[in-house]
């Protein structure tokens, strides 16, 4: 599960996530969990949305915009997911908590040295 030719760390990292999310949320769906499938789609899927949509960036703020907006929707995923992970009837998220703890790991360093270049 990678994109082909694509050397960019955090776009493949994100792109990977959402292909896992969606495979999660298809098994939430399948149990009936549609308003948390919703949520975790959205969210989940919007980071990489906005890590590609940063790549194009007009400016340096511009990027850096971007990357904070990726990086508030890794916080409310986690949040969903956190919520599936401790609800007693919910299927476990698995790795998908671990795998964004590194996006949101990968995200902060690429903001804060976005900041402090010249």
């Amino acid at each position: 599960m990678s994109i082909p030719e694509n050397d960019n760390l955090i776009v493949r990292l994100t792109f990977e996530f959402s292909l896992l999310i969606i495979d999660y949320t298809e098994r939430l769906e399948a149990q009936r969990r549609y308003v948390m499938a919703n949520q975790l789609m959205k969210s989940g899927t919007s980071i990489g949305a906005n890590v590609r949509e940063a790549q194009s960036a007009e400016s340096r703020a511009d990027f850096i915009h971007k990357c904070k907006i990726a990086a508030k929707e890794a916080e409310e995923t986690d949040y969903w997911l956190l919520l599936c992970h401790h609800a007693p009837s919910y299927e476990s998220p698995g790795e998908l908590l671990p795998r964004l703890l590194s996006i949101r790991k990968v995200l902060s360093k690429i903001i804060g040295t976005s900041r402090n270049s010249s």
